[in-house]
């Protein structure tokens, strides 16, 4: 199969060519190749002949069982707690303040925004929305608009216009001479609110990680802050995050965090609104904390093959969470101690991240679907931002005609060589884990842990047409 490769729009999936149809505006060579500029534009797959024959073992529903207390209204918490900041006090009639949004898949987002815009306004204060995401929807303001109507964020479900650049004013420098940048119209408003998730992030491990103080750095700043911040790796996120959002807060006119903490289950268990003091500091770093003690994971600490049903950037900043899969191949930074997965097998993209594949290269198996329908601009634009941090995420892993094959090749090569024996979990995704499908070798198991129980057998349910 032939997988063409785009280069104009970053927010279009590119299509599956076959070998007489070149793309438009790509010339077809003497060679029966297409070329742009003189360059090949495809990725030929010749897999059609690669199967595994192995066969499935038998799967029974698990379910991991969740004491959760969500907030029944998202919208009146929002309310007291700007109220009980007495941000109130710093607003004068007139005033514009930018509200940020981000790209990931938050619960209650939209009514969470749409209460802060409410209160603003109420407040006599002009809100509007920016895009605070780095370089993700392929570095364009129409790619992160289209990104934020893909989460439900629209100027109508939100009440506010949304004002997208992608265009940067410097805000000052840390102590070791970093730049800061900031988005041009939350730079040129009078007061900006600060709305993100905190939660661990999936590339290092520090006090502060994904939350308040890296939407200030990493989302305000644009394609520049986002590739300042991963340009030494690691370290920039461990050691120049925290200042460069200190900037922002103080210079960029920042006048709240809104923080939300989500559960197991993907719900809203609390909205916390901290003063600009404690961003980056330690209002922020307690909230992590507690949100560690509340994320999904897996119920085993090891695992012959993993299936995950599909990746994207609205289920995860790496598409898949690397807290839960165990991997973290990042030179210098340790991997989480478990789970250890033998073999993870990747069968598609969500419709969301709109054929960004950033975290396909942590997969070792996938599928020639999923391969087709990878962009690759909007793929690369936001792994080579991440710099080391992101290049082991964006390699394309052994790509197999159909999910039939990954999942018999992936049992076939785990190590394991009974397949009857195969400790095997497959997962929707990362972000939802709270019902698991568990091979037969994992049920000794599953019978002894107290939070764990056993709902029935189930048949697999696999897409075997070619992809």
């Amino acid at each position: 199969m032939c997988i063409g490769i785009t280069d104009n729009d970053p927010c279009v999936s590119p299509t599956t060519i076959a070998p007489d149809e070149p793309m438009a505006g790509v010339v077809q060579s003497g060679e029966g190749s297409l070329l742009h500029n003189g360059w090949p534009m495809q990725i030929t797959l010749n897999i059609e002949g690669i199967h595994a024959d192995t066969p499935l073992p038998s799967l029974w529903r698990v379910r991991q069982r969740w004491q959760t207390t969500p907030l029944a209204d998202v919208a009146a918490v929002v309310r007291a707690e700007l109220d009980r900041l007495g941000l109130a006090a710093q607003l004068r009639s007139g005033m514009r303040v930018a509200v940020t949004a981000g790209s990931r898949g938050i619960a209650n987002i939209v009514p969470i925004t749409a209460a802060a815009v409410r209160w603003l306004r109420d407040h006599g204060a002009e809100p509007f929305v920016v895009p605070a995401m780095g370089s993700h929807g392929g570095a364009t303001a129409e790619g992160q608009t289209a990104l934020l109507a893909a989460l439900g964020m629209t100027e109508q479900s939100i009440g506010c216009p949304i004002r997208a650049t992608m265009e940067v004013v410097e805000l000052g420098r840390i102590a070791d001479g970093t730049p800061v940048y900031m988005d041009r119209f939350a730079a040129e408003a009078d007061g900006v609110l600060v709305i993100n998730r905190i939660k661990p992030h999936t590339s290092f491990r520090a006090p502060i990680e994904s939350g308040l103080a890296k939407m200030c750095a990493v989302g305000l700043g644009k394609r520049q802050g986002a590739e300042i911040v991963h340009r030494t790796a690691v370290y920039g996120l461990k050691e120049q995050l925290v200042p460069m959002a200190r900037v922002v807060v103080e210079r960029g006119k920042v006048l709240a965090g809104l923080a939300i903490l989500e559960d197991a289950r993907d719900q809203t268990a609390a909205i916390v609104a901290l003063p600009p003091a404690e961003i980056g500091g330690a209002g922020e770093a307690a909230l992590l904390a507690r949100s560690k003690e509340m994320v999904a994971r897996l119920p085993f600490d090891r695992l012959d093959v993993l299936v995950v049903d599909r990746i994207g950037k609205n289920i995860s900043g790496t598409g898949m969470d690397t807290n839960v899969i165990g991997r973290l191949p990042i030179p210098g930074e340790p991997p989480p101690e478990r789970p250890v997965i033998h073999v993870i097998v990747v069968l598609d993209l969500t419709p969301e991240t709109h054929g960004n594949a950033n975290g396909i290269g942590l997969a070792d198996i996938t599928t020639a679907r999923l391969a087709a329908n990878i962009d690759f601009h909007a793929t690369y634009v936001n792994v080579l931002t991440a710099g080391l941090v992101g290049l082991c995420k964006g390699s394309l892993p052994i790509t197999l005609p159909t999910e039939r094959d990954a999942v018999a090749m992936a049992i076939k090569t785990c190590g394991q060589p009974d397949p009857a024996a195969v400790r095997l979990v497959r997962i929707p995704d990362t972000l939802h884990l709270e019902e698991l499908l568990v091979s037969a070798a994992l049920l000794p198991e599953v019978a002894a842990h107290p939070d764990l129980d056993v709902l029935g057998p189930v048949e697999w349910v696999l897409d075997s047409a070619e992809g």
